[in-house]
């Protein structure tokens, strides 16, 4: 799999040309969201290259990387917004912390990171929404949003952060 990755690689950088760009988004936003394949978070949110920088992990979830990836994109390269995304029908919405035990007893070692499964997307956007905002490492707090984006129909849904 990965020789194919590195063969289409080969053909698009035969017709790549420099953008010309820098590291700082265009549209001074900052995008987390889950890792899942189906969202195509460009495309959905009618984005193209440069504009934002796009933070992906298993659910979309605040972490303290989330947070340092935050942390540089806000005070290293000008990015002032935050949007949020996790979407319908997530793994983690079926994990439990028990996924930790069962490593531990499989490879002999606990993993020292957290699952941070849910069980209500609403409520874990909402949480998320807190940590960034709740962060003293991040300078701009003030436009952080968050949504749910549903993989059936391809459309995103506000959640309230109260």
């Amino acid at each position: 799999m990965t020789d194919r990755l590195v063969e289409a690689n080969t053909r698009y950088a035969e017709a790549f040309t420099d953008p010309g760009m820098d590291a700082s988004p265009v549209l001074h936003v900052a995008v987390v969201a889950c890792m899942d394949a189906r969202l195509d978070l460009h495309k959905a949110l009618g984005l193209q290259l440069g504009d934002c920088h796009t933070i992906r992990n298993a659910g979309g979830v605040v972490t303290d990387d989330v947070i340092r990836s935050l942390t540089i994109s806000q005070r290293k390269l000008g990015t002032r917004s935050v949007v949020l995304i996790h979407h319908t029908g997530c793994g983690l919405e079926s994990l439990t912390e028990e996924f930790r035990t069962e490593l531990e007893m499989e490879v002999g070692q606990r993993p020292a990171w957290a699952v941070e499964s849910f069980r209500d997307v609403d409520q874990d956007v909402r949480q998320s929404i807190q940590r960034v905002r709740t962060s003293p490492f991040l300078l701009h707090t003030d436009d952080v949003r968050g949504f749910v984006f549903d993989v059936r129909t391809g459309l995103l849904r506000e959640v309230d952060p109260a």
